[in-house]
């Protein structure tokens, strides 16, 4: 039976390096100690809290309390559709073989 330490080290196989100026190091180190961390637990730890906040401001949209609510009357009123989505439905039934 495989514990939950063995399990984790069999996942943590990638390796990722970089090179630093050695400033930069002193500083790394510097924080892993006061945080109590290694210094490869401090940069992963780092690297992984900025990339959640950039995918979160590349994968998400926040509106306005005035637009959220025309979204939301958007989706429970629909249009009915126009010529145009009209003919762009008939356009994609004649061109492309649905198979059910």
């Amino acid at each position: 039976m495989k514990t939950a330490r063995t399990k984790e080290h069999e996942l943590a196989n990638d390796r990722i390096t970089a090179r630093v100026p050695k400033s930069t190091r002193l500083i790394i180190e510097r924080a892993a100690a006061i945080y109590g961390a290694t210094i490869n637990q401090f940069i992963v730890q780092a690297a992984v809290e900025r990339a959640n906040e950039v995918l979160h401001c590349t994968e998400s949209i926040t509106l306005s309390a005035r637009d959220a609510k025309t979204f939301q009357n958007a989706l429970a009123n629909p249009p009915l559709p126009n010529e145009n989505l009209l003919d762009a439905v008939g356009a994609h039934s004649r061109l492309v073989d649905s198979r059910e």
